[in-house]
């Protein structure tokens, strides 16, 4: 379909033999629109690598169909190639060369030819903020401008689609939000990413819709509002100053009663709330005219943590 970039059904692929075997995939299906950023949510295991690895043609499926930018991935792996950029969990850049130099590099092993290589690379260079860095060496680049660089390597050719394997691992925050930038910034010029992270937040903000993984299977997918709407979207906690009144709180609090969980050994009440400024005001508001002290009460969203372990525990309910 002419507005579709990605297209998975049935995806299978399994490691290993008999008792050992591993099924990374296990009959995946998945659905990417042109010009959208969609991620795939999942902790380590869940087949997040192995879907990127045979999206961009560097494994084959053991069965399925899996179409990227209107190619088979198997039977037009080549056409596949000419479309697509890939930014893998590790650093693909030589820290000996410069930026500069590590962009021509990647100009040439694409045969864009010396004039054209060089001037790519300054492009990206410009587009990604590092001109004023490109004649650096890249082992004096910061962590979130080395992977600007990986990222900008990704788009020597223009890629129609971009996969980003957990860009932003082991980045500090001001790195993620460098890489989350130029994300921004290539959704904002059409190009179409597929993004996995383990990071909720991550996806939170650069995806237009979330593919949640477990077992090598799509969970569940949405918006990422739609996600956090099936744990009870967001949460309000309370970290009381006396654990002795903790009873007397859940009695009192403005919030479904049903929905309170009590840490005795934190002094801590959570609860789901809908209207999250309403709830903070009211639960304040309680607090104070019952004389009790809280030492902290904060709105919070759902983490991965509780977003997975509530789409797998259904999961799990269904096949009992």
């Amino acid at each position: 379909m002419a507005d579709t970039a990605i297209t998975v059904v049935g995806a299978r692929k399994k490691y290993g033999n008999g008792k050992d075997v591993k099924h990374a995939l296990d009959g995946l299906d998945l659905t990417v629109a042109r010009g959208a950023v969609h991620g795939v949510l999942g902790p380590n295991g869940a087949g997040k690598t192995t879907l990127i690895r045979i999206l961009s043609t560097l494994l084959r499926p053991d069965a399925g169909r899996v179409e990227v930018a209107g190619h088979d991935v198997v039977r037009e792996a080549y056409e596949v190639r000419r479309r697509i950029g890939l930014l893998g969990q590790h650093a693909a850049v030589d820290e000996e060369l410069s930026g500069y130099q590590n962009l021509e590099m990647f100009g040439r092993l694409y045969h864009l030819g010396a004039r054209h290589a060089r001037v790519r690379a300054g492009e990206l260079l410009e587009r990604f903020g590092l001109a004023d860095t490109g004649r650096k060496a890249v082992k004096q680049y910061s962590g979130g401008m080395r992977r600007r660089l990986d990222l900008a390597a990704s788009l020597i050719i223009d890629p129609e689609v971009l996969f980003l394997d957990e860009p932003t691992t082991g980045l500090d925050p001001r790195g993620r939000a460098e890489v989350w930038a130029s994300v921004r910034s290539l959704a904002g010029g059409g190009t179409t990413v597929l993004l996995t992270t383990q990071y909720l937040e991550e996806a939170d903000q650069l995806a237009d819709r979330i593919s949640v993984v477990d077992q090598g299977r799509i969970a569940a997918e949405g918006t990422a509002d739609e996600l956090k709407a099936l744990t009870g979207g967001d949460r309000i906690d309370v970290v009381l100053r006396d654990a002795g009144h903790l009873g007397t709180a859940v009695a009192l609090l403005p919030v479904p009663k049903d929905g309170i969980t009590v840490d005795a050994d934190r002094r801590l009440l959570s609860a789901p709330v809908t209207d999250r400024m309403a709830a903070l005001a009211g639960v304040v508001r309680a607090l104070e005219e019952a004389g009790i002290e809280a030492e902290d009460v904060a709105l919070r969203r759902p983490t991965l943590d509780e977003v997975f372990l509530h789409l797998t525990a259904d999961r799990a309910k269904e096949a009992a």
